[in-house]
């Protein structure tokens, strides 16, 4: 078994949380975060270490071809992908500047992703490893759900649903602002990485299908190969995730028109079907589940 990102990393981490510049708590001033280039640098060391060569992007004139629908035809771009591992964002962001092209190098610096503020208010030290890319940050309704099972007082849970509102509404704008400027938004639709053996992890959220109205193409991006694994005796502790040498390849969908691939959708869905939305999701989450099947093979 291979050494945990803390072991391995450990001074590597002491040097990143000098550089760290992140805001440790969110408000609704604070949920867009340019990249802090300094750390993004140690952060590709330890995918030099961990990716084996092999590692790349498949089908990538379908990364090409996303690309220039938005920075030639002047679409909104999203990319829904799938969620293994602390390492997949800085992955699309290393493979795309590895390809040696202009053109791919453009498109890692357009990329925009959405995280949830967990990410920046669980340790300095996670909050570290995060920045060195640049993000729109959301409060999910998964962090609300788990604060109501918490039994909280009705008044602080009021004032947590307040704050919700005001970073969410905060952060759909920033989203508005990031499309007009031609950047390209990156989601994982399952809203946390997937653990083996517990299948909830990988069932899509149904706030995405608000991301299928705002934006008007898409790819999805399977993963294959993992060089972070989960580790079992700590799920909770990114910090505690296992490093292991691997290949990893991150492929690509066709471009998709985000309206008539809801519209096709929606058409198949019963009028009396008590939640539509989940269904548009569901087939976001099909098609990946297929994608990774046919590349694993």
């Amino acid at each position: 078994m291979g050494q945990t990102l803390k072991e391995k990393y450990s001074s590597v981490f002491t040097e990143i949380m000098k550089l760290s510049k992140a805001a440790a708590k969110i408000d609704e001033t604070k949920v867009y975060e340019e990249a802090n280039l300094e750390t993004r640098k140690y952060m590709y060391k330890l995918l030099d270490d961990n990716f084996k060569p092999d590692s790349g992007l498949g089908n990538i004139e379908n990364f090409k071809a996303f690309y220039d629908a938005v920075t030639k035809e002047g679409k909104s771009g999203l990319i829904l992908m799938e969620h293994y591992t602390n390492l997949d964002l800085p992955a699309i962001l290393y493979l795309l500047e590895k390809e040696g092209e202009p053109w791919a190098k453009d498109f890692a610096s357009r990329i925009v992703a959405v995280a949830g503020m967990k990410l920046n208010e669980a340790s300095p030290a996670v909050r570290a490893f995060t920045e060195g890319f640049t993000r729109v940050v959301i409060y999910p309704t998964r962090s609300l759900n788990a604060l109501e099972a918490k039994q909280v007082s009705e008044e602080e849970l009021k004032e947590e649903e307040q704050r919700a509102r005001k970073i969410n509404f905060a952060a759909m704008r920033a989203m508005d602002g990031c499309k007009k400027r031609g950047q390209v938004i990156l989601v994982f639709p399952s809203g946390t990485r997937y653990r083996p053996g517990k299948p909830e992890t990988k069932r899509g959220l149904r706030e995405i299908d608000s991301y299928l109205r705002l934006f008007d193409c898409m790819i999805l991006v399977s993963i294959n190969g993992n060089a972070l694994r989960i580790n079992p005796e700590s799920p909770d502790d990114m910090l505690s995730d296992i490093c292991e040498q691997d290949t990893v390849t991150l492929t690509a969908s066709p471009v998709i028109n985000c309206k008539e691939f809801r519209n096709e959708v929606l058409a198949k869905v019963p009028a009396d079907d008590p939640d539509p939305k989940q269904k548009t999701i569901d087939k976001v989450m099909a098609v990946l589940e297929e994608m990774h099947n046919k590349y694993e093979k």
